[in-house]
């Protein structure tokens, strides 16, 4: 049976969706199946129409990509959770849905699944590795088994060498570079190769 990976992020402007999708390929190329799901947006409608490309986002993702539920984490084998850095700190939109999901954790659906993270921040340096590590915060009471990239593979160093998972400093806008790109493909091979090596 295949790995079922559950791709679940938040992105306001685009950047996490993008690097969501290429992780979603990464674990595709091992033959996982693959569902790739956005969290609701909360944000008023007055903050995203005062960024237009919060609002493009908003608008083109509508239809391309359904909305991550409760059953979708019953149905995966195997996580991806990435959030846009929020002062350090996992969205509102992410934690939301996370914090929904009380009665899955009490029933021990999350037990030994593992899991991985990715983000990205405006700056280099704007939280994005507490980001991740305040995501894994919530894999350590739900029981997961966390699935960093590490140092595994010279392609993570090529997108800045972060252990803890794929992250894009935006700047001034742009979206992730290839080299960010190829590194979240890799972390989803590599995070569909050890949930293969747990199953036996």
């Amino acid at each position: 049976m295949a790995v079922r990976l559950a791709v679940i992020y938040y992105s306001a402007t685009g950047n996490v969706h993008q690097l969501a999708e290429a992780l979603a390929k990464g674990a595709e190329g091992r033959d996982a199946e693959v569902r790739l799901l956005r969290v609701p947006e909360l944000a008023p409608d007055t903050a995203i129409d005062a960024n237009p490309v919060w609002r493009a986002h908003v608008d083109a993702m509508k239809y391309s990509v359904p909305e991550a539920t409760l059953e979708d984490l019953e149905w995966a084998s195997a996580y991806a959770f990435g959030t846009p850095t929020r002062y350090g700190n996992v969205s509102a939109q992410l934690k939301q849905f996370i914090d929904s999901t009380g009665a899955l954790w009490q029933a021990g659906v999350f037990h030994n699944k593992p899991v991985t993270s990715f983000t990205s921040a405006t700056n280099r340096h704007g939280g994005q590795e507490s980001t991740l590590l305040a995501l894994n915060n919530v894999f350590y009471h739900w029981g997961c088994i966390i699935v960093p990239p590490g140092y595994t593979d010279p392609v993570l160093f090529g997108a800045g060498g972060n252990p803890y998972g794929t992250s894009w400093p935006s700047g001034g806008g742009e979206g992730p570079d290839q080299a960010t790109l190829d590194a979240a493909n890799y972390q989803g091979r590599h995070l569909v190769e050890i949930a293969e090596r747990l199953r036996g």
